[in-house]
C-alpha cells in the first residue's frame, strides 16, 4: 500500500537509553543487540574511551564508554550496565551505556536540529533532539562519534 511507505518513511524507530541522568537515542537501524556488561580485555595505547574488547561469538569487538568520548565523566562498569552493539558502516562496536530505556517510534518532524548554542563537539555528535512527553532526548551521530578505523595505506 501507498499509504504505509509513507508512513514508514516519515517515522524513525530509536532505542532510548540513559548514560546517568541524561538520555540519549540512536537509530534502531544500527542496533545489532542489547546485551549485559561483559569485562572487555583491555588494548593498550587505545584512546581513553576504548574500553577494550569482548568475544562476541567468535568475533572480536571494541567496547566504547559513551559517557566518557562524551565527557560525562567516567562510570566504572559493572552488572548494571549494558552494551549497544551496533554496527557503523562495515564495523561492528559495543557502546558502554547505564540502561536501555525504551525502544519508540517518532516521526521525523518530532527531530528538531541541535540547538546553536552548543559547543562544536555537540553540535557534530548529536544530529538532533526530541522532545517525547516530559523527556529531551538527543539523537546520537554513531558516525561523528565513532569514526570508522582507518586502514593502513588507504
Amino acid at each position: 500500500m501507498p499509504g504505509s511507505r509513507l508512513l514508514q518513511s516519515e517515522s524513525r524507530e530509536l532505542v532510548a537509553f540513559r548514560i546517568g541522568p541524561q538520555e540519549f537515542c540512536l537509530d534502531i537501524k544500527t542496533v545489532r543487540e542489547i546485551r549485559s556488561w561483559t569485562p572487555a580485555t583491555i588494548l593498550p595505547h587505545a584512546p581513553h574511551y576504548v574500553l577494550g574488547v569482548i568475544n562476541l561469538r567468535g568475533s572480536v569487538v571494541p567496547i566504547l564508554n559513551l559517557a566518557e568520548r562524551l565527557n560525562l565523566g567516567t562510570p566504572e562498569p559493572g552488572a548494571r550496565h549494558v552494551i549497544i552493539i551496533t554496527v557503523i558502516e562495515t564495523q561492528v562496536i559495543g557502546i558502554l551505556v547505564d540502561a536501555v530505556s525504551d525502544i519508540m517510534t517518532v516521526p521525523e518532524s518530532a527531530i528538531q536540529p541541535t540547538p546553536h548554542v552548543a559547543s562544536d563537539s555537540a553540535q557534530a555528535f548529536v544530529r538532533g533532539v526530541i522532545a517525547v512527553e516530559d523527556r529531551m532526548l538527543r539523537l546520537i551521530d554513531l558516525l561523528a562519534v565513532f569514526p570508522p578505523a582507518r586502514k593502513e595505506g588507504a
